[in-house]
């Protein structure tokens, strides 16, 4: 069902400023990883350049053959125009368009589908609702049925459940597990270290490198989130991206 990810001394960043470099490591068919870090961290950035949103300043990312379609991506809610004219079931039938083609026939059974994932979110109901007019738990409950429909087997989620009430993280939880027992890859960036423990096996500590990988709980330990934290107070956001690569 899944594929691996490897990261080939990846480097990522914005007009050649790295905000991730010189990333080495796989992540492994079926993994449920959460990414952690402090803020510029590069975690956002490294879920952009697995996505294919952002390329690689340098080095390279391997995605076992998958195509992008194959990848389901769900941004920050920020990044959502929330203004947009568009109501709850063309906002979940959008998952479809791997598939089907941005002007692609959504039939009987592809109806089907747009319904089950919205009631398996607890949504059923608010098909014609604007997306306008949601709360944030709403929000993300309707992004989580799209992906349900993009039917992935890689998953990154960025901040999936911040400023949502905590019956919703809860059912969205329950997705995430279900995803994992499916066998697929997820990837979530996260801030609340204790549910990171709790629900998420495996962790990648980031402060524009890797800090820690592996098992959570000997990742995130007092002493790495320190290291983490004045990694990130020390980077240069000036550095020129791939400088090793020029030295050598």
């Amino acid at each position: 069902m899944s594929a691996a990810l490897q990261f080939r001394n990846l480097t990522l960043g914005y007009d050649r400023h790295p905000a991730v470099h010189h990333l080495e490591g796989t992540i492994a068919p079926g993994a449920l990883m959460a990414v952690v870090g402090p803020n510029g961290a590069g975690k956002s950035t490294l879920l952009k350049g697995i996505a294919g949103v952002l390329k690689p300043l340098g080095g390279r990312i391997e995605r076992g053959g998958l195509k992008a379609r194959d990848i389901a991506y769900l941004p920050q809610v920020m990044e959502i125009d929330r203004s947009f004219p568009i109501s709850v079931y063309d906002m979940v039938a959008m998952g479809l368009w791997g598939r089907t083609g941005l002007f692609g026939r959504i039939g009987p059974l592809q109806r089907d589908k747009i319904h089950h994932a919205i009631a398996a979110v607890g949504m059923s109901g608010f098909e014609q609702r604007p997306i306008a007019t949601l709360s944030g738990g709403q929000m993300q409950r309707m992004l989580f049925a799209r992906l349900l429909l993009q039917d992935a087997r890689i998953i990154l989620l960025d901040e999936p459940f911040t400023a949502i009430d905590a019956r919703t993280a809860s059912d969205l939880l329950d997705l995430v597990r279900r995803w994992h027992r499916e066998k697929r890859t997820v990837l979530a960036v996260l801030h609340d270290i204790e549910l990171v423990k709790s629900h998420f096996p495996e962790a990648l500590l980031l402060a524009r490198e890797a800090v820690a990988w592996g098992r959570s709980g000997e990742v995130l330990t007092p002493d790495n989130l320190l290291k983490a934290r004045r990694m990130c107070e020390a980077f240069d956001d000036h550095a020129e991206a791939c400088e090793r690569e020029r030295a050598a």
